[in-house]
């Protein structure tokens, strides 16, 4: 009973964050691992308990979407599909001791994301002044790879890769890494199924809590400073590494 508290907890709290700015897994992640889920597993039920708020994220921004300049709908979920898929199977051939020894890096990476974002926006936006669709395009496939493999700070770099399609409108940008996110998990998820690498009996619970976390986290969010909010996440995400990094 208290492994399934301290889960639905980081669920809940993660459900907030994923609703403010991103980074949920900063909190799922290590709470299914301290109660005993393989890390492998623990990565998979993670992202496998966000895949509703992603879902519901497309469904709400569903008006915003269409076709980055250079590209169709139909490209970007393939490329999406076909990440997610690699990302998925990377992980499944990824051993127990070897993920452990990956997570904390892939923790700094992503906390990194967090904390540099807005300058990666700025640097992108001074750099790139017209379309790259071969780079754009890429870096779509690249992110869906990662984000199929460790779900952690991909909404970063989903922005900086649209960036590159040329998308200038965030409304925009933000309605199509929301289509890309749910596309990649939802093959994601499907191949850690295959795999048998999803911890079911956490599924349901930490799905709820998120989605709750979710709908929270929309209020709570148009209360507080983007910049207040950023530092907290990244914050949580140092702390996250830093405690990874000693175990």
């Amino acid at each position: 009973m208290m492994d399934l508290l301290i889960v639905v907890a980081a669920a809940l709290c993660g459900g907030v964050i994923n609703a403010l700015a991103g980074g949920g897994s900063f909190l799922t992640l290590p709470a299914l691992v301290f109660t005993g889920v393989p890390p492998v597993m623990a990565n998979a039920t993670g992202t496998t308990t966000l895949l509703p708020g992603y879902l519901a994220s497309v469904w709400g921004s569903c008006d915003l979407i269409r076709a980055p300049h250079g590209m169709t709908l139909l490209a970007v979920i393939a490329l999406g599909a076909l990440g997610g898929s690699l990302g998925a199977s990377l992980l499944l051939l990824t051993s127990n001791d070897a993920f452990s020894a990956i997570v904390p890096w892939l923790l700094l990476f992503a906390t990194g994301l967090f904390a540099l974002g807005p300058r990666i926006h700025r640097a992108l936006s001074t750099r790139f002044s017209h379309r790259h669709s071969l780079p754009g395009r890429l870096s779509v496939l690249a992110v869906s790879i990662y984000g199929g493999y460790f779900a952690g700070g991909m909404g970063i770099v989903m922005l900086a890769a649209f960036r590159l399609l040329g998308v200038d409108d965030l409304n925009l940008a933000n309605a199509l890494k929301n289509l890309l996110s749910a596309v990649l998990t939802v093959i994601a998820v499907t191949v850690y199924a295959i795999g048998g690498a999803i911890a079911w009996g956490e599924v349901l619970p930490m799905a709820i809590a998120a989605s709750i976390g979710g709908m929270a986290g929309a209020k709570i969010g148009r209360r507080l400073p983007p910049a207040v909010l950023r530092a907290g996440i990244v914050a949580v995400g140092a702390l996250t590494t830093v405690v990874f990094f000693v175990d």
